[in-house]
């Protein structure tokens, strides 16, 4: 490739060549109407992830190794060092797009001026089946709401930035690891304007081996760091980060990790720093089964700043190809 490409999607891997080349790589290879290279950061691993996408021989295809792990984030910096595309989209290794994608997000970006731009998106199960839909956030108050919520549905999956701009605020913070895409959001959100695409674009794959449900250390100094590091951005746009929401989504985490005692916990100890009632029916919930979480929402109802909308639409007909 001796021309700048329109977009370098950035791909961190590690041991997942299976996960990898039924979902990631097909997701990428398979856009249409665009100029596109695959940068896959091989995070260490030993499955010869390397050597067999190597052995695709297609010149859109590049990959960075470290031959011992440095974490996601770094992994996606790497990424970022080694794009030559003008615009840097972002994907997990198992989540799924659909093949008009990239070309979606161009053209959305160009209408309206934006230095980066996200989807609706789907969530599926670990066999592709699908689940429900997720409303894209408003680009005209995306700053105010991602100063309360990461509201961007599969954010790493979704996002594509212009890559002048994701060098310029030098890329994901590495002293983050969960929250480490959020806080860079917040970045570009404040960094220029935001755009979004009107049709259902990305698919996150909700399974066992999620970040969320797998790494147990404490994330809750994570969330005290990033509310310290934009205390000054939510203080000028008058919002604060959402810590019932966090302390829910963390707890939920746990729960389908089946670690329910210590999901009780994270509840209980949110309804008192928080206030958070609907936090102790979800304790209950935690112990006791969804309908009381169900009957939980109706009486105390969430944040709806921080409320993620699902969209009442069907599968969107493009997850077909990847079952």
């Amino acid at each position: 490739m001796t021309t700048a490409p329109e977009v370098t999607v950035v791909v961190p891997t590690k041991d997942r060549w299976r996960v990898l080349s039924r979902a990631a790589l097909p997701a990428v290879l398979d856009q249409e109407g665009v100029d596109v290279e695959l940068v896959v950061v091989d995070d260490g691993s030993s499955d010869g992830t390397s050597e067999r996408l190597a052995d695709l021989s297609d010149p859109r295809v590049r990959v960075v190794r470290h031959d011992t792990a440095r974490g996601v984030a770094a992994a996606r910096n790497a990424g970022i060092a080694a794009a030559r595309g003008r615009w840097i989209s972002f994907l997990d290794d198992d989540d799924l797009w659909a093949p008009s994608k990239l070309r979606s997000q161009l053209d959305a970006a160009a209408a309206y001026g934006a230095v980066f731009v996200y989807a609706p998106g789907a969530a599926v199960d670990g066999a592709h089946r699908f689940l429900f839909n997720v409303a894209a956030p408003d680009p005209s108050t995306i700053t105010d709401q991602l100063l309360r919520w990461n509201v961007i549905w599969c954010g790493c999956s979704n996002v594509m930035a212009r890559a002048d701009v994701v060098h310029e605020l030098g890329g994901f913070d590495e002293s983050f690891f969960q929250l480490a895409d959020w806080d860079l959001w917040i970045r570009l959100a404040l960094a220029g304007p935001a755009a979004a695409c009107d049709d259902v674009l990305v698919a996150y794959t909700i399974h066992s081996d999620n970040m969320l449900l797998t790494h147990q250390p404490d994330v809750f100094p994570e969330f005290e760091r990033l509310k310290e590091k934009h205390a000054a951005a939510t203080a000028a746009h008058g919002a604060e980060l959402d810590g019932a929401r966090f302390a829910r989504w963390v707890a939920s985490g746990h729960a389908r990790a089946g670690r329910r005692r210590k999901a009780v916990g994270i509840y209980l100890a949110s309804a008192r720093r928080n206030r958070d009632a609907g936090a102790v029916l979800r304790a209950a919930g935690a112990v006791l089964g969804g309908p009381v979480v169900t009957v939980g929402r109706k009486i105390i109802p969430t944040d709806r700043r921080s409320r993620l909308t699902r969209l009442a639409l069907p599968e969107p007909a493009w997850l077909a190809a990847y079952r």
